[in-house]
């Protein structure tokens, strides 16, 4: 937990005294509630001593959530201008904060982390999604991440927890529920960034499951980029230039004549298995 000697300056403190303000060319919102921050850093549970990732910290209110969790954090910062106020916060709590400047895009997870973590992050809104599809695409199963607990704009959360046949539900859908558990953690309100965005926003939780047996990654990605790519066309008109997929269809008994929103995680999950027989 916090060293009781730690004393931080309030973050309006830290941005002002730093020149910083939101980039929208980052995709940057900054989380100034000292206790919502610390609600989002409780979501995987306890996190004293573990290891944690964060991506785009800007000035550092949800690491310092994190930090006074008792977490060793390395945080990911391309934003230059941000990196005075991250060195100031890793000197009040010293040797618990790495900071990496760069483009997380760009660098591998077994790159920046030495084993497993959590990864807790208020994702730059413009490379979040980007960001969840690669960690959810390892061929190796379990994945090297314990749990991602991840801000996005509310509209993709809740494409990321959807149920079949909701209109939010879809290909993010099936990537992220075909081998983890999604939930919706908390909902934030956009009055609660500086600035305010035009969206609101919400936490989603994941953790691994088991991954099915007979079933690429690869091969799922592109059933369900055909599937919902033309979502309002049944089956037959969507997928039929994706080899195999209309004899899958056929071979597990799911009528080509249906869409693809009326298909379970667990219908999609047989129909790339069946495409890997030969």
């Amino acid at each position: 937990m916090t060293d009781p000697a730690v004393v931080l300056p309030p973050l309006r403190a830290v941005i002002a005294r730093h020149g910083l303000s939101a980039s929208k060319a980052l995709g940057q919102n900054f989380l100034l509630d000292e206790q919502l921050l610390d609600r989002i850093a409780a979501v995987p549970g306890p996190l004293a001593g573990a290891q944690v990732l964060e991506i785009g910290p800007g000035p550092g209110g949800l690491t310092r959530a994190l930090l006074r969790a008792g977490a060793q954090v390395t945080a990911i910062e391309r934003d230059r201008r941000c990196l005075p106020a991250l060195a100031e916060l890793g000197e009040a709590f010293a040797g618990k904060l790495t900071v990496i400047e760069g483009d997380a895009l760009a660098l591998p997870l077994a790159q920046v982390m030495p084993g497993a973590c959590h990864i807790v992050s208020n994702l730059p809104y413009n490379v979040g999604t980007a960001l969840l599809i690669g960690w959810l695409g390892p061929a190796e199963w379990p994945p090297q991440w314990l749990s991602l607990t991840l801000m996005f704009q509310r509209e993709v959360a809740e494409r990321i927890v959807a149920q079949t046949n909701a209109d939010a539900y879809g290909r993010l859908t099936i990537l992220s529920q075909w081998r983890s558990h999604a939930r919706l953690a908390m909902k934030v309100h956009r009055s609660a960034f500086t600035p305010p965005p035009k969206v609101m926003s919400a936490v989603v939780h994941l953790t691994p499951a088991a991954m099915p047996q007979g079933v690429s990654p690869t091969r799922l990605e592109a059933l369900t980029a055909a599937a919902f790519g033309q979502r309002r066309k049944m089956l037959r008109q969507s997928v039929k230039r994706l080899p195999g997929a209309l004899a899958a269809l056929e071979a597990v008994g799911i009528d080509s004549t249906r869409r693809a929103e009326t298909l379970s995680v667990e219908d999609f999950i047989c129909v790339a298995r069946a495409m890997e027989s030969p």
